[in-house]
Formats: C-alpha cells, sequence, structure tokens
C-alpha cells in the first residue's frame, strides 16, 4: 500500500508539471488568434500566479479540515477542469476566467503534496519526485508541438493535458483510502531520517487542530528568512530560465537558434540534477545539499561573468542548473524538521506564496534593468539574488531553537 501511494504521487507530480510550460509554447499561435498584444501572455500568467498565491495560503486550514487526498483529488479536478475551458475558448476574456480555477487547482496540488511527501517520505523521494515534475514541464511542450504540427490547434493541445489529468483525477479519487491507511503509519519509509518523531495518532490530533493565521506563521523564528529564502530561489530560476536565451543573444553575440539550445541546458541541469541529489542524500543532509547547490549557482554566475564566450555560457549555465536542483526539493523536506510536522503544511504554504510572488516579480525587475541599463548586468543579477538567498538561509538556520538545528 505505502508503495503504490508513492507511485500515484509520483505520477501526480509529472502530471503537475504538463501544463506549466503549455501557455508558453502556444502562445505564439494564441494571441494572433484572439487578436490581442503579445504581451498579454503576462496578464493570464499573473492571474495563474495570483490564484497559487490564494490556494497556496489556504492550503493548512484545508488540508486540516479534508486531508492530503481530498484537497490533491479536488485541487487536481479543478485544473483539469480549467484546461479543458481552455480548449474551448475562443476570446482572450474566456482565457482570464478560466485561468482563475486554474491557478487555485495548482497551488492547491502544490503545497499540499510538498508537505505530504516532507512529513511521510524520505529525503530521496523529495528530489526525486521534482524530477519528476522536470520530466512533465518537459513533455508538455511536445504534446503542444504534436497537436499543433498535426493541423489540430492549440486548443486539441490543452484538451490532451485536461485529459490526462482528469484521468488522474479517478485515480486519485480511488486512492483515497490509501492516504488514511498511509498517514496512520506515521513517517514509514523515512526511517532514521524521521523528523516529527510522531506517532500517527499523534499527527491525527496535530491535523484536527485549529489552523494557523498568517500573523501567527510569520511570528515563528526563522519564518520570515525562509520566506525571504524561497522568494530568492524562485526568483532567481524563473529569471535565468526566462533571460538566459536573451543574454546570451545581445550580449554573447550567439545566433538565436544557438542561444536558445544553450538555454535549454540550465532545465537540463536541474532536472539530472534532481534525480542525481536523490542519490546525494544517502551521503548528504538537506542543509549540506542547499549549501551544495548554491555553492554551484555561484561557480556558474563566476562562469558567465567569464568573457570566453559559448564554452564559458555552456558550463555557466549546466552549473546554475545543477546547483538549483537540490535545493528546492530540500528546503521543503527540511521543513517539518525546522518547524515541526503540526506546523509544516502551513510554513510550506507561506514559503509557496512567497515562490510565487518572487517568480512573477523579479524576472520583470530584470526586464527593467535590461531595457534601462544593460542585459549583461545578468549574471550580477542572478548573484545579488543568491548572496540575499544565502544571508536568508543562514539567518534562519540561526534562529532556530536549539533542538531544531543541524
Amino acid at each position: 500500500m505505502f508503495h503504490l501511494l508513492l507511485a500515484i504521487i509520483y505520477l501526480a507530480f509529472i502530471s503537475l508539471g504538463l501544463p506549466d510550460a503549455l501557455l508558453g509554447s502556444a502562445w505564439p499561435t494564441m494571441y494572433a488568434e484572439f487578436q490581442v498584444p503579445v504581451s498579454y501572455m503576462g496578464i493570464i500568467s499573473m492571474i495563474i500566479a495570483a490564484g497559487t498565491i490564494v490556494s497556496s495560503l489556504l492550503s493548512d486550514r484545508l488540508t486540516r479540515k479534508f486531508g492530503t487526498g481530498r484537497v490533491t483529488a479536488v485541487s487536481v479536478a479543478m485544473t483539469a477542469a480549467a484546461l479543458f475551458g481552455f480548449s474551448l475558448c475562443h476570446s482572450f476574456q474566456a482565457l482570464c476566467l478560466w485561468a482563475v480555477p486554474y491557478g487555485l487547482g495548482a497551488g492547491g496540488v502544490d503545497a499540499s503534496l510538498n508537505n505530504y511527501v516532507a512529513v511521510h517520505y524520505a529525503s530521496r523521494h523529495m528530489s526525486w519526485l521534482h524530477c519528476m515534475w522536470g520530466i512533465g514541464a518537459s513533455l508538455g511542450p511536445y504534446i503542444m508541438s504534436f497537436s499543433l504540427t498535426n493541423h489540430r490547434g492549440w486548443n486539441m493541445g490543452y484538451r490532451y493535458i485536461s485529459l490526462m489529468q482528469i484521468a488522474l483525477t479517478a485515480i486519485l479519487l480511488f486512492s483515497l483510502p490509501l492516504w488514511e491507511k498511509n498517514s496512520e503509519r506515521g513517517r514509514g519509509e523515512g526511517g532514521g531520517e524521521e523528523i516529527g518523531r510522531e506517532s500517527g495518532m499523534q499527527k491525527e490530533n496535530t491535523a484536527k487542530s485549529r489552523p494557523l493565521t498568517l500573523k501567527q506563521i510569520i511570528g515563528i523564528p526563522g519564518a520570515k528568512q525562509i520566506m525571504i529564502t524561497f522568494f530568492c530561489y524562485c526568483a532567481l530560476e524563473q529569471t535565468a530560465g526566462l533571460w538566459a536565451s536573451s543574454y546570451l543573444t545581445l550580449h554573447k553575440g550567439l545566433s538565436a537558434d544557438a542561444a536558445a539550445g544553450l538555454a535549454g541546458l540550465f532545465f537540463i541541469g536541474i532536472t539530472a540534477g534532481r534525480a542525481a541529489n536523490g542519490f546525494l542524500t544517502f551521503k548528504l543532509n538537506d542543509e549540506q545539499l542547499i549549501r551544495l547547490g548554491q555553492s554551484l549557482i555561484l561557480l556558474g554566475v563566476a562562469a558567465l561573468l567569464l568573457p570566453f564566450g559559448e564554452s564559458a555560457a555552456f558550463l555557466g549555465l549546466i552549473l546554475v542548473g545543477l546547483g538549483c536542483a537540490p535545493i528546492y526539493p530540500c528546503i521543503i523536506h527540511s521543513t517539518p524538521q525546522h518547524f515541526g510536522a503540526d506546523r509544516s503544511q502551513a510554513m510550506i504554504g507561506v514559503q509557496m506564496a512567497s515562490a510565487y510572488v518572487g517568480t512573477c516579480l523579479m524576472p520583470p525587475v530584470f526586464g527593467l534593468l535590461a531595457n534601462h541599463i544593460s542585459v549583461s548586468l545578468f549574471p550580477v543579477y542572478l548573484g545579488v539574488i543568491l548572496a540575499l538567498m544565502i544571508l536568508m538561509h543562514e539567518t534562519m538556520l540561526r534562529r532556530l531553537p536549539g533542538e531544531k538545528k543541524l
């Protein structure tokens, strides 16, 4: 039963990644059809992000009341319905309306599943699960490309993904008894990596306790620092993913197709790094892996600053991607250990909300810098965000109660 539920969670993480790159891959066709400016994609992405922030902040309250299995199933169903709605849209206004349940569903799945895995499974599973997300995010554009090249339109690309999400919803509904049985087992496979050291009955009691308010969460020692850490990480990842190609073209002088290929190395580094990170967890703990990732990003930023053209860019983007790989899953997995299993869902909810704010806010800020100063500031910008991330993470560790420090 334990392994069957784990397989379902792996499947859910692949499914979670499938829609993430659809909008970007379909937009060149969509905006022309809707006769809107190309920049209007930002409106859709902002609506989706706003929904994810709201549902992340509500995740603690909803999970305590309904349980992770039900919240996940309903959230996936909401995302599936929104994607199906996208496939029926013939106006930009309709896209905006369907983006609301899309964001609410995506945020609910993300926060609830991440907390469940952090509490019940070992660190290696968190890394491999986020590797599965990367596989899903890579498959999404290929599915959209298949639809477009076979003259079925972007609508059918969204419909294919929605049908997959509907199938996953059915699997999750049938699996609801497994979630309850696994919760009663307590930590399960975590073994020596137990974090809460709570029995299944104690977890049941904490699940029924009152949810924390946002003010109470922010007042927890180290909470503000880990929120800024997560903000910085996602700001760095999103900025690197969105602006790497432009930096290589406008500053390094590479052709557009060569720059696009090199920029893809960043995502390859993240996905491959998370696969490798699962094995590194047998030797290193979460904090050691986070510091290793930060060190690799620093080396990657330094390589991007070197005046050696394509070879330095190749090395730099691979290193930044590999460095990003362990940070997200390890921060999430270490949350119950740092803040307690009874408060981890609330903490992961605000961490996710901070992440989405960083994702939305910081890439456009760099766009303004690139437009008004120079795109050559790209590695410097990444370095400043990295420095703040390191400072906040180390400050968080120092502010934790003594028994929770590593």
